[in-house]
């Protein structure tokens, strides 16, 4: 079974006038920067379009939507002897 579904948010930013910037948010207590873009683009149809990309290659299954990671179930180990007791009467 998958994962619970992660809270991600895509969102621009303009540090300076005329540089747009895509970031990726995750919601955890509060919300958290997850990824950003390198460098600024001229426009917000630019930046929003590259940050869908990121967020994109980030899923590995588009149709599941972006996953957590399920903890790995471990078996319980039991002592071994070396002998059974099925023969005792």
């Amino acid at each position: 079974m998958a994962g619970a579904l992660r809270h991600i948010a895509l969102t621009v930013e303009e540090p300076e006038p005329g540089d747009f910037e895509w970031v990726l948010l995750e919601q955890g207590t509060q919300w958290a920067a997850l990824k950003r873009a390198k460098r600024p683009v001229a426009s917000y149809a630019k930046a929003m379009a590259a940050g869908l990309r990121a967020l994109q290659e980030m899923i590995v299954d588009l149709d599941a939507g972006p996953r957590e990671e399920e903890a790995p179930t471990q078996q319980v180990k039991r002592a071994q002897f070396g002998f059974g007791f099925g023969s005792l009467k």
